[in-house]
């Protein structure tokens, strides 16, 4: 499990809610509410309903794909 100082905002995750032990679900740490941490929440995919990180575990950042895209602007080229 990942501590909660090793979160990065904007990054997701691999998380469940604590109290429930439910399945696992990737996560955005959302800093809607501002960039310091104090403020920083759990935005669950496909929601806009935020909730505090501490109400989770975290099990892995999820990486990014490192695959290059092209811009949209060029895609028709």
């Amino acid at each position: 499990m990942l501590e909660l100082s090793a979160l990065e905002p904007e990054c997701f995750y691999w998380a469940r809610r604590r109290e429930t032990g439910g399945t696992w679900e990737i996560v955005q740490i959302s800093t809607v509410f501002g960039a310091a941490r104090d403020y920083w929440t759990v935005a669950r995919t496909g929601s806009d309903v935020h909730q505090m990180v501490d109400d989770y575990e975290f099990l892995v950042r999820v990486a990014l794909p490192e695959a290059d895209i092209t811009p949209l602007s060029q895609a028709a080229e």
